[in-house]
């Protein structure tokens, strides 16, 4: 604590039970020279009760009464100034640069806040509060509750001792009791004001009225496959816990039908492999004394149909044919959503259908094919699908033949003959003697044309020299191993009933040259040369 001259006065001030906040307004220099002091907060605790000071006293120490350090001068001694303080005011100062251990004495918390009932049973009770708001100068060190019969003034502690908890479980209490309870905090200086509850509270438990949740998927009919597994949770409220029985159609629910397992909160019916004595209405009630809820599950197990019964052929006239059946005994436990209607040939007995879905027991096949013979065959449909066997008919139906006469329609016949025409002629060629040589053209002609080919205007057709030969219009004329004297002309001829055409050409067949006169005529070339 640094000692300051004094000119104006410290103003206590925020005064509460045992703290205050002084105020001193300002300060010229410290006692060791330093610079002057502003204004600072200091806080104090209030002196005991037996020196009869009172904290909410201004603090006023004038220049004339401090007394002067030695030598004159307004500066005075810190010991000096602390103890003229303790001898006035009976307190002692802290700042917040060096504090000090103040002197005071505790005083208990103010009341727990909130004090209320969280649950409550027949023998037990559980109260739930909040801590102080305020807490005092020392820690806390726990909560009594003690409770009381009404009308009486004997308060019992809850349990020994102190809890630290801001919640209790009172057990072991008398059913039917009214009983009032307070909450008292302990610290050093003692208990607080105690909380009490507004009203004494009966020892009983509360009733809450059974009521059943029923989902909403289970509102509605329950369609199931047979073999399928069914798996009901029911949840359900209720206070204490309520009886709960399962039934079906009126009769209770046997364990080897169906498994049922329960809690406090809900129930399940559990059926591993349903069959079609599953289908029917599951009842739940969940009962408290003679206070009840009830719900019911519908529950239908659904299979394939059987076939229909005594398919017949009623009637059969031009190309059609009127069949009629009756429905399957076993529907499957579920309504009949049509027929399938298919027809075969005896010959080739493949499957056709006729109606798909088709939704009465009779009807009307049509466009069936002249002279063929007939068989039917019906499928029954429900929601889960077609039976697995169809009814078909005894007897078959056969489609006679009419009278009538076919009649081709008449119409012109276009006239699409052509006068032969060669689209490609022939070339004139120069071949060896001794190797075979061909003559190519190409003709067209409707109808098509017939070929004739000469060798100087002399037939040739039926010469073994010669082949000819003709693919899609291309003609051929095979020269084997010419000689000289097969040179000449030649000449193609095509003629069809429209009319005729000619093409020729000329064959020149030169002879082989023997390589001794080879080997001369190139000696006579080197000797020129």
């Amino acid at each position: 604590m640094t000692a300051k001259t004094w000119r104006s006065s410290i103003q206590l001030q925020d005064y509460k039970q045992n703290k205050g906040t002084a105020e001193r307004k300002s300060a010229r220099r410290d006692i060791h020279g330093g610079n002057p002091g502003v204004g600072r907060q200091e806080t104090h605790p209030e002196a005991d009760e037996e020196s009869g000071t009172s904290g909410e006293a201004s603090l006023h120490f004038p220049d004339s009464s401090v007394p002067q350090r030695r030598g004159g001068g307004s500066r005075r001694d810190s010991r000096e100034v602390i103890e003229m303080l303790l001898e006035h005011q009976q307190a002692a100062f802290r700042t917040s640069k060096l504090p000090i251990l103040p002197v005071f004495s505790p005083a208990p918390t103010s009341e727990p806040v909130g004090l209320c009932v969280d649950d409550i049973s027949d023998t037990s009770i559980v109260l739930k509060w909040r801590p102080p708001e305020r807490m005092g100068s020392v820690d806390l060190e726990g909560y009594g509750v003690e409770y009381c019969k009404e009308g009486t003034e004997d308060w019992l502690p809850a349990v020994q001792g102190l809890t630290d908890r801001t919640s209790l479980i009172i057990r072991n209490l008398t059913t039917g009791d009214k009983l009032q309870f307070r909450v008292r905090a302990y610290n050093m200086a003692g208990p607080s004001p105690a909380a009490t509850l507004a009203q004494p509270v009966t020892i009983r438990e509360i009733m809450q009225r059974p009521k059943i949740l029923l989902p909403r998927n289970l509102r509605q009919t329950l369609i199931r496959r047979v073999g399928d597994t069914v798996n009901l949770a029911i949840p359900f409220q209720g206070k204490p816990r309520p009886k709960v029985t399962w039934s079906k159609n009126g009769e209770p629910l046997s364990s080897t039908f169906a498994s049922v397992r329960n809690s406090e909160g809900d129930t399940i019916l559990f059926i591993r492999k349903t069959e079609k004595k599953h289908s029917g209405k599951y009842d739940l009630q969940v009962q408290i004394e003679n206070v009840e809820d009830t719900a019911s599950v519908t529950l239908q197990v659904v299979d394939l149909p059987g076939p229909p019964e005594v398919l017949k052929i009623v009637d059969v006239w031009g190309f059609n044919v009127a069949l009629e059946w009756k429905p399957p005994k076993d529907d499957g436990n579920c309504e009949i959503t049509g027929y399938t209607v298919q027809k075969a040939d005896k010959k080739t007995m493949e499957w056709f259908t006729v109606y798909d879905q088709y939704r009465r027991t009779h009807c009307v096949a049509s466009d069936l094919i002249m002279g063929n013979e007939y068989v039917f065959r019906v499928f029954a449909n429900n929601l889960v699908g077609s039976s697995q066997e169809p009814c078909s008919t005894k007897d078959s139906a056969y489609i006679q033949k009419t009278g009538t006469v076919y009649k081709p329609p008449t119409h012109k016949q276009h006239d699409l003959s052509e006068a032969p025409k060669f689209t490609s002629p022939l070339v004139n060629r120069s071949v060896i003697a001794g190797y075979n040589a061909t003559l190519s053209c190409s003709v067209r002609g409707i109808p098509k044309p017939k070929v004739t080919w000469y060798k100087n205007k002399m037939d040739i057709s039926n010469e073994a020299k010669y082949r000819m030969l003709s693919n899609h219009g291309v003609l051929t004329l095979e020269i084997r191993k010419p000689c000289p004297f097969d040179g000449g002309v030649y000449t193609c001829k095509a003629v069809n009933s429209s009319g005729e055409d000619t093409v020729e050409c000329k064959l020149e067949v030169r002879p082989q040259i023997m390589k001794e006169d080879k080997k001369d005529e190139r000696k006579e070339t080197l000797a020129a040369a």
